[in-house]
């Protein structure tokens, strides 16, 4: 994985990524990475994230990532997920959530059996936060669009909550010299409301029991310490300290007593400037029972036994999915996790995983969901075993399918990839 042979200057850049999948794909993504010339190293603070060390071409570009095996994420700005450490299993709700680096790296902390929503009012972002949430098969994740201080989601009914809220940015001015401008000193104030507003419907949100990530992208005391400080002094939180992580240079807090908070980022190390503060709500969860909502009434249905079947015959293997409902809504099929269904109340706007969609008699899968697709058979997949032979694909040329039928599936070296339409004898890449 490792190597000297910087072609895009990653010492001077940073370049950072992470793994987007389950453990089970990792190799997947490693193989493809290295196929394509891509040389990376791990870095010292989780093994799912690598720095840059080749990059023969924008690593944007590359097929790990056009697929959603990995992620480009600054490393700083892994850290408040990382840190919030959700169990395997749990709900979380992540406050400000575009465009989705965190959200999705929450969804892998958790596990198919756990669930993330992610809240982001801003409509243009939103739409970024699900097309990445899309690329990267987040589907134990679901999103909604509302002012952070009015989400309409049942107190108590989260674990864990990230609030990462607007900010300075002051922590990003190497990138986005331009903030000290906008942002600058005594120019805050405005942003300083919003999070104490933030913070107080977190703190309602959050289970007796359950762990809140407060982290901002600024180096400014007042959108940091000083917040941290009015949760600890007004809204009854308990400050549970963390680690330092390894391979960050961490800042002494501006507050003694806050001891156990994180300024990172900014050294020789690289990585945006960031602040992270977690804490615990006191009690315990099973002191309070939020009331559920499953069997609500909601503006779709769960799938017939005809469209299940449908979707069978279309080589989709809906047992794939996590426990929970595929819901049609229109013509469009959406996969809603049983944490949804519990917590979500019936009359709340909000979307689930897309799964495909129907087109009369004939359910047509998305082609990128890796879930629904069913095991390796030479019979009915294209096995490429070059990047080539997929970037062919992709720029529109046809393959020889594997058999007759509407679809075939695409691997790489014998590892299921995505899925392919079928047209006669020939297979092409069709993601519309």
């Amino acid at each position: 994985m490792s190597g000297n042979n910087n072609i895009h200057g990653q010492d001077e850049s940073g370049r950072t990524f992470r793994m987007a999948c389950g453990p089970a794909e990792h190799a997947l993504a490693r193989t493809l990475l290295e196929a394509q010339g891509y040389a990376f190293r791990p870095e010292p603070f989780s093994d799912i994230a690598f720095a840059l060390d080749a990059e023969p071409a924008p690593l944007g570009g590359s097929l790990a990532n056009t697929f959603g095996l990995i992620y480009i994420q600054d490393r700083s700005s892994m850290l408040p997920p990382l840190m919030l450490a959700p169990r395997p299993g749990e709900a979380v709700l992540d406050m400000c959530a575009s465009p989705g680096g965190k959200t999705s790296l929450l969804s892998l902390l958790v596990g198919p059996e756990g669930f993330v929503i992610g809240n982001e009012p801003n409509r243009t972002r939103l739409e970024t936060l699900r097309r990445n949430l899309h690329r990267m098969n987040a589907v134990n994740a679901a999103t909604c669009s509302f002012p952070g201080e009015e989400i309409p989601l049942p107190d108590g009914s989260f674990n864990c909550i990230l609030l990462d809220p607007p900010c300075s940015g002051w922590g990003t001015v190497d990138k986005n010299p331009n903030v000290m401008q906008i942002w600058g000193a005594g120019k805050t104030e405005p942003l300083e409301k919003l999070q104490r507003q933030l913070l107080k419907r977190a703190v309602e949100l959050l289970a007796p029991g359950g762990r809140l990530m407060y982290s901002t992208c600024t180096t400014n005391p007042l959108e940091n310490e000083t917040q941290a400080d009015f949760a600890l002094r007004e809204l009854g939180l308990t400050l549970d300290p963390m680690e330092h992580p390894a391979g960050f240079t961490v800042d002494t807090p501006t507050m003694r007593h806050l001891d156990g908070v994180l300024r990172v980022g900014g050294g020789n190390e690289g990585g945006q400037g960031f602040f992270l503060a977690r804490f615990v709500k006191p009690g315990r969860a099973e002191d309070v029972q939020p009331e559920s909502h499953v069997g609500d009434e909601m503006p779709g249905r769960p799938l017939s036994a005809a469209e299940r079947t449908m979707c069978a015959e279309a080589g989709a293997d809906l047992a794939g999915l996590p426990s929970g409902e595929v819901y049609r809504f229109g013509d469009n099929a959406y996969f809603l996790h049983s944490h949804a269904l519990r917590i979500i109340p019936g009359d709340m706007r909000w979307q689930g995983f897309p799964v495909g969609r129907f087109a009369g008699r004939k359910f047509k899968p998305d082609a990128r969901l890796r879930a629904l697709l069913p095991a390796y058979d030479a019979s009915r997949y294209v096995d490429a075993q070059s990047p080539d032979d997929i970037l062919s694909l992709l720029s529109g040329q046809s393959i020889a399918a594997p058999s007759r039928g509407s679809w075939a599936g695409l691997a790489f070296r014998g590892v299921p990839l995505a899925r392919l339409a079928v047209k006669g004898t020939r297979a092409l890449w069709s993601d519309r």
